[in-house]
């Protein structure tokens, strides 16, 4: 192996990049950092049905239907968890399920955008390396049919709002952020004034690159909207308003070496000049948007891996190592160091291979711990799992997803699957721009469940839904629990079903929708443990 010495946020760090294959058994390790950590608490197990509903959650985005979770609580098999995990990463569904993921993460609601999303499902699809798709997102080709969808990510953020600017800074804060686990938003104008190890030279570097672009309209040639980069001659010039110093710099990585700007006259500094004719911009000989392209998910910039090692914890365990997720610095330390390290330098060999990572971590102890742990973390579904699981639940997914509609004879009202994905959005996602990292309950959200039309309409008896068929039943808790919860009711749960449908005899599908949606709009139901 070899070993680089990096300069990065977090001190100077030693990176070690194995030459040769490494331990398989990572799961393993990854437990024994856990528990060293824990201060003798011991790692209670959760139950089959808690990890079923986790799991199915995680790599499907909803929940089982009743039939499925019946089939995995009756296998006595012990390698069924193992199978289970291994099924879902394999399936069509959890290219989806993480394109959706990615894109709440990476573009906090910022819009919906069809190639995005069928790029980032590509890339999943494919299990494209990280550092591959990163590249893409930085600096996407958008004549490339497969490529251009990536470049959503920059299109999106510098569009016009109303009469401001080009937000170039917010682009350049968000590549720090999403890219490499930093926030140096306050360094544009000074020094942070909190984080001693964010610079302005380090967020002036990003911001050369990004506000030499500029968004241009889709054409013939393009298809989608895309951006162009002027000719770069010379280093960026910022100054304090704090102390009034002045400064420069190249193209630069934060906390890495700058980036060395060619010399070359206005005669030869172009691939392509710029034609007012022919309407065409013209393509510099030097791309400083290519050059971090190249340089910032490289395996030599520790932050890199580190930020993205720590956001797939955070997504399969609820907690980041470190949070906020974007802000690594030494006064901010990770709060498992070793665990962080051994994250990150596995991901680095394995070619940042994420499905890889997802598959180790899920196999962990850690992942399939107990709710019951004091060190377990729950974690709210996003909008897109709530609608998925409500769905399934109330035995209307299949129906929606294929766009069937019930019959007019049985309901005068009719919802399509994207009547009730831009209800559920409305009602329970984040505000743009906003990242979602914790539950957020609101007054909105607790009306949507209480007053929606969607919700109730769900809830309704229709052939081959789930109110319909429990009203069949003589002993409906078992169905029903395993239908909205994932898991068996016990006795006094049973007892109070019992006791409701008596009460309420004169009407038992009306009080099985009651009943429903008391458990469809628990905080059980609302959290992936």
């Amino acid at each position: 192996m070899h070993r680089t010495w990096v300069s990065c946020a977090a001190s100077l760090v030693l990176l070690t990049v194995p030459s040769a294959a490494v331990d398989p058994s990572l799961s393993q390790s990854i437990d024994s950092l856990v528990l060293a950590k824990s201060e003798g608490q011991k790692m209670t197990p959760a139950d089959d049905a808690e990890f079923l509903r986790r799991v199915w959650l995680d790599f499907e985005g909803g929940i089982p239907t009743a039939d499925e979770a019946r089939a995995f609580l009756a296998d006595n098999a012990t390698d069924k968890r193992s199978r289970l995990i291994d099924k879902l990463i394999a399936a069509p569904r959890f290219a989806e399920r993480m394109a959706e993921a990615f894109d709440v993460m990476l573009m906090e609601r910022r819009g919906d955008n069809a190639a995005w999303k069928a790029w980032l499902a590509d890339a999943f699809r494919s299990n494209k390396p990280w550092n591959a798709m990163v590249r893409e997102m930085l600096a996407p080709d958008f004549l490339d049919e497969k490529q251009r969808g990536a470049g959503y990510f920059i299109t999106r953020r510098l569009e016009k709002v109303g009469q401001q600017d080009t937000d170039y800074p917010g682009l350049t804060r968000d590549v720090g952020r999403m890219f490499m686990g930093i926030d140096l938003q306050c360094c544009q104008c000074h020094r942070h004034l909190s984080v001693d190890d964010y610079k302005q030279i380090d967020f002036n570097g990003l911001f050369a690159v990004y506000q030499n672009l500029k968004l241009q309209t889709a054409d013939e040639k393009h298809k989608t909207p895309w951006v162009s980069e002027g000719v770069l001659t010379g280093k960026y010039e910022f100054a304090s308003v704090l102390t009034s110093k002045k400064a420069q710099t190249a193209p630069r990585v934060p906390f890495g070496q700058e980036v060395m700007i060619p010399v070359s006259t206005a005669a030869d500094a172009w691939l392509v000049k710029p034609d007012r004719k022919t309407k065409e911009v013209g393509q510099p000989k030097f791309s400083p948007l290519h050059e971090i392209a190249e340089r910032l998910p490289a395996p030599e910039n520790p932050l890199f891996a580190r930020n993205i090692a720590n956001r797939v914890w955070f997504l399969l365990i609820g907690k980041g190592i470190v949070e906020p997720l974007d802000l690594h610095h030494t006064d901010n330390p990770p709060t498992n160091p070793a665990l962080l390290d051994l994250l990150t330098r596995e991901l680095t060999a394995h070619q940042f291979d994420l499905r890889w990572l997802i598959r180790e971590i899920a196999h962990t102890k850690t992942y399939q711990r107990s709710s019951t742990d004091a060190a377990s973390h729950q974690r709210h579904l996003t909008a897109e799992q709530q609608l998925r699981a409500f769905l399934t639940a109330t035995g209307e997914r299949e129906r929606l997803e294929k766009d069937k509609k019930p019959d007019v004879k049985v309901d005068a009202a009719k919802y399509s699957l994207t009547d009730f994905q831009k209800a559920f959005a409305a009602a329970l996602a984040n505000p743009a721009k906003e990242p979602e990292l914790a539950a957020n309950p609101s007054l909105r959200s607790a009306l949507f469940f209480r007053n929606s039309d969607p919700v109730t309409w769900a809830l309704k008896p229709r052939p081959g839904n789930l109110i319909a068929r429990l009203a069949t039943q003589p002993d409906p808790a078992e169905d029903l629990y395993l239908s909205t919860l994932t898991r068996l009711p016990d006795a006094e749960e049973k007892a109070r079903l019992k006791s409701w449908l008596a009460a309420h005899s004169s009407d038992k599908a009306q009080a099985l929708s009651d009943f429903a949606w008391a458990l469809l709009s628990s905080t059980e139901f609302f959290v992936n443990h």
